[in-house]
C-alpha cells in the first residue's frame, strides 16, 4: 500500500491487490476511484501473506469500475500491467473458442487468460511466461502472482518501464524507483522484453531470448527511499510550487563550475558544433521546448526547432545530418518521448535526453544527460520540474553560445550571474501569494473561459497558464501569441472574459500594451501581470494588476511560470477541484 500511494500519480481511476493466503490460493481486494476506496475496503477484508501484487490504474480499455480494476485474476494466475495490448480482440476471440470466458473491458484479461491456458497446457511458469510473451503485441510491463507459488514473482517489460528493488529479506518490482523505496535499497531497471523470476531473496533476468543476463543494479536514491508527505501544505502542488526556489538553484547548481565561474556540459559530443537542434517534448515540457528554442537561435545562433513528440515521427521528418535532438520529459518514461527518441537515434541523430529521474529510460537510451534537480513531484501538474527545466535550457543556451564564440567572456560572467538571481526573484514572486489569491478569486473561479496572451518566451508562458488553468480547475481556458488576438481570438472578448496579459518590461512590451487597450476598448476584463515599470506605463482601470519583481528577460520565464502556477492552483482551490490528482489525468503518461 505504501508503494501504491506513491504511485498514485500514474493513474487514480481504480486500485487493487492480491497475495497468496497460506494454503497458496490468490485473494483479492479491489475498488474504484482512489487508493483511499481501497484502503477502506481493506480494513474491512484485510489480506494476509508474503507474496503478492499491487495496481493503480489509468483507464484504457474499459471504464474505472471495479470489475475492471487490477489485479485481473483466475484461479491460477492474477496479472497487473501498465500499458496497452494492441492484438487483444484477436487474442480474446481466439481463448473463447477455447472455452474461456471474460468478466471484464479491459484489453488485460486476455494476458491472465492466456496464461491459465499455458499453465492448464502443463508448462512451468517461466515457460508459460515465454509463450504468453511471444503472443502479445503492445507495450506493456507486466507482473504474474501464481497460486500454489508463494515465493515467486514474474515480470516482464516491453516499452513500459519495470524496476527491481533489493531490500533485506525483500524483492520487490515496481513502476519506478518511488514504488520500490519503501521495501528496498537498491535498484535494477529491466531493458526492453526483459523479463525477470523474482523470489524473496534473488531475481534472475533473461532477454528475449531466455537468456540469463545482468542488468546493473544502483543504490537507491535516499530522496526516494521514503515515503515524502506534504510538509504541513494543504496540497502537493502548493509545496512543490513552494520548493522552486530552492530546485532552481540546485539545478543551477550541479552545472556550475564554482572555480570557474561558468556552466559545464558533460555530453559525449560537441553540441555547439551542431548544425540544428530539434527539442521534442509533450505538454508542459513542449512548452518549455518553446523557451529553450528562444534562448538558443538568440543565444547561440543554433537553428532550433521543437516538435511536438506524439506527432513527431509519423510525418517521417527530414532530419539534417549531424544534428541533434534534446527529449524533455520529467518522468523520462512519457512514450511518445521516448518513441520519438528511438526514432531520431536509429537515423544516427545525436540523442541527449533532459530529464529528471536519474534511472528512467530515456537517460538510458540517450547518449547524453541533461539531469534537473527538482526530485519527487506528486502533484499531477507539473510546477517545479517545468521550472528546472528552464533554467537548465537558459543555461545550455548561454554555455553553446560562449562555446561558439558568440558570447563574450565578460557576457558570459553576467549571464551567469543572472542566471543565479532567478531563485530569489522567484522567492520575491511566491511572496505575493495573497495577491493572487485575490484575483483568483474574484475573476477566474467563476469564469467560463479565460484567454492567456503573451509575446516572445511569454507566449510559452501564455500556453502553459492556459494549461494549467483547464488541467486543475476544468475552466476552458486559450493560450495565444498576443500578435495573433486580431486574428480570430477577439471575437470571444466580452465583459464575461477575463484575459491575462503576461508583459514583463522586455523588447516587446509597446506591442503587448496595443493588445491589452484592443481588449479594454471591448469589455474584456484585462488582468496585468507584469512589473512595476510596465505597470506605471498603463493609464485607466483594470480588472486586475499582480506586480512582480522586475527581472532581466533571460529570467523573466521562470517568474511568470511561478505567476500563473498560483493563479491556476488558487482558482482550482476555490472551485473545490482536486488540486493534485485532476480528473482523467495521470502524471507519467506511458501509453501512447
Amino acid at each position: 500500500m505504501a508503494g501504491l500511494r506513491l504511485l498514485e500519480y500514474r493513474g487514480y481511476d481504480s486500485a487493487g491487490l492480491a497475495t497468496l493466503d497460506r494454503d497458496g490460493r490468490i485473494q483479492r481486494a479491489r475498488a474504484a476511484g482512489k487508493i483511499a476506496a481501497l484502503a477502506e475496503r481493506l480494513t474491512q477484508e484485510p489480506l494476509s501473506g508474503t507474496t503478492g501484487v499491487g495496481h493503480t490504474r489509468w483507464a484504457t480499455h474499459g471504464a474505472a469500475t471495479e470489475v475492471n480494476a487490477h489485479p485481473l485474476a483466475t484461479a491460477k494466475v492474477a496479472v497487473v500491467h501498465n500499458g496497452i495490448i494492441e492484438n487483444f480482440q484477436e487474442l480474446k476471440t481466439e481463448l473463447m473458442a477455447l472455452g474461456h470466458q471474460f468478466e471484464s473491458q479491459t484489453d488485460t484479461e486476455v494476458i491472465v487468460r492466456l496464461m491459465s491456458q499455458k499453465l492448464d497446457e502443463g508448462l512451468e511458469p517461466e515457460e508459460a511466461t515465454q509463450a504468453v510473451l511471444s503472443r502479445l503485441e503492445g507495450a506493456f510491463a507486466l507482473v504474474f502472482l501464481l497460486a500454489g507459488r508463494p515465493n515467486l514473482l514474474v515480470g516482464a517489460r516491453r516499452g513500459s518501464p519495470l524496476a527491481v528493488g533489493y531490500g533485506d529479506g525483500a524483492m520487490c518490482l515496481g513502476s519506478d524507483a518511488l514504488a520500490v523505496g519503501p521495501l528496498s535499497d537498491r535498484i535494477a531497471y529491466l531493458d526492453d522484453d526483459d523479463w525477470v523470476v523474482l523470489t524473496e531473496s534473488a531475481a534472475v533476468v533473461r532477454d528475449r531470448k531466455g537468456q540469463i543476463v545482468q542488468r546493473p543494479i544502483a543504490a537507491l536514491d535516499p530522496l526516494v527511499s521514503v515515503s515524502l508527505g506534504k510538509s504541513g501544505y494543504r496540497h502537493y502542488m502548493q509545496k512543490e510550487i513552494r520548493e522552486q526556489p530552492q530546485v532552481v538553484g540546485d539545478t543551477l547548481g550541479a552545472l556550475l563550475d564554482p572555480d570557474l565561474g561558468r556552466f559545464t556540459l558533460d555530453l559525449p559530443f560537441p553540441l555547439h558544433e551542431t548544425p540544428r537542434i530539434g527539442l521534442v517534448g509533450c505538454g508542459t515540457s513542449y512548452y518549455a521546448a518553446q523557451v529553450g528554442r528562444h534562448w538558443l537561435e538568440t543565444l547561440a545562433k543554433i537553428p532550433c526547432e521543437i516538435e511536438v513528440a506524439s506527432e513527431f515521427r509519423y510525418r517521417q521528418p527530414v532530419l539534417t545530418p549531424g544534428g541533434s535532438f534534446i527529449f524533455i520529459s520529467q518522468s523520462g518514461e512519457t512514450a511518445d518521448t521516448l518513441a520519438a527518441l528511438r526514432y531520431c537515434r536509429a537515423a544516427g541523430q545525436n540523442v541527449v535526453g533532459l530529464v529528471n529521474v536519474p534511472g528512467s529510460s530515456i537517460v538510458r537510451e540517450a547518449q547524453g544527460r541533461l539531469l534537473t534537480k527538482a526530485g519527487p513531484e506528486f502533484g499531477v501538474a507539473s510546477t517545479k520540474t517545468f521550472t528546472a527545466q528552464l533554467i537548465l535550457l537558459t543555461s545550455l543556451a548561454v554555455t553553446l553560445g560562449a562555446r561558439r564564440g558568440l558570447i563574450a567572456p565578460a557576457d558570459e560572467s553576467r549571464l551567469t550571474r543572472l542566471l543565479l538571481e532567478a531563485p530569489a526573484l522567484m522567492a520575491e514572486a511566491l511572496s505575493l501569494d495573497e495577491e493572487f489569491k485575490v484575483v483568483a478569486k474574484n475573476l477566474l473561479a467563476q469564469a467560463r473561459d479565460v484567454l492567456y496572451l503573451g509575446r516572445g518566451t511569454s507566449y510559452a508562458l501564455a500556453l502553459e497558464g492556459a494549461l494549467k488553468l483547464k488541467e486543475l480547475s476544468y475552466i476552458h481556458a486559450e493560450g495565444y501569441a498576443a500578435g495573433e488576438l486580431k486574428h480570430g481570438p477577439i471575437a470571444l472578448v466580452d465583459e464575461s472574459v477575463p484575459v491575462i496579459f503576461l508583459a514583463p518590461s522586455d523588447e516587446y512590451f509597446p506591442k503587448t500594451v496595443s493588445n491589452l487597450e484592443e481588449v479594454r476598448a471591448r469589455g474584456g476584463q484585462v488582468i496585468f501581470v507584469g512589473d512595476a515599470e510596465g505597470a506605471a506605463r498603463i493609464k485607466g482601470q483594470l480588472a486586475g494588476r499582480l506586480i512582480l519583481p522586475a527581472a532581466d528577460p533571460l529570467i523573466a520565464p521562470l517568474i511568470y511560470a511561478v505567476a500563473v502556477q498560483l493563479l491556476a492552483y488558487h482558482a482550482a482551490v476555490f472551485k473545490g477541484t482536486d488540486v493534485d490528482q485532476p480528473r482523467n489525468l495521470a502524471k507519467s503518461v506511458t501509453v501512447e
